[in-house]
């Protein structure tokens, strides 16, 4: 059985998915990191799931604040660790393309694909379980379809 910790800081997890997305996407990767014209690139990324969101490193601390499982917590690990050899591979100066190029990345996407996995099937799953429970959004969505019905 999953426990879902819940998520006490919800505006953390907000950066946490959609960078776990961007390195489970070579070509999102490519596409914009690579690309001058846009602000993101992997140092913003690595920022976001090692400094300022979560550790990857050692992302247990992050239950219940940005990360909702235990299993989150572990796959975020398993990524941590991958970047962690990719980054020692290639140097911790190196640029982002090769990053990218390093025989080890397909070792990160895969570990950050599976966790945008189960990231966005625990979002999902918590938001079906607010909505069975009576929560809408907007709050007046139930009242407004009945009005219009009856």
């Amino acid at each position: 059985m999953v426990i879902d910790q819940g998520i006490a800081l919800p505006h953390h997890r907000l950066h946490v998915v959609p960078a776990v997305v961007a390195l489970a996407s070579p070509t999102w990767q490519r596409e914009v990191w690579l690309n001058p014209d846009h602000f993101e690139d992997l140092d913003y990324t690595v920022h976001v799931l090692f400094d300022d969101f979560c550790d990857a490193k050692n992302p247990f601390p992050c239950l219940g604040y940005s990360l909702r499982t235990v299993e989150e917590a572990e796959l975020m690990a398993r990524l941590g660790a991958a970047y962690g050899v990719v980054q020692d591979s290639v140097g911790a100066d190196a640029s982002d393309d090769v990053y990218l190029d390093s025989p080890d990345w397909p070792t990160v996407v895969a570990a950050a694909a599976r966790l945008a996995q189960v990231l966005v099937a625990n979002d999902l799953t918590a938001l079906k379980n607010l909505h069975e429970a009576g929560h809408r959004w907007p709050p007046d969505t139930v009242q407004i379809a009945s009005e219009v019905d009856g």
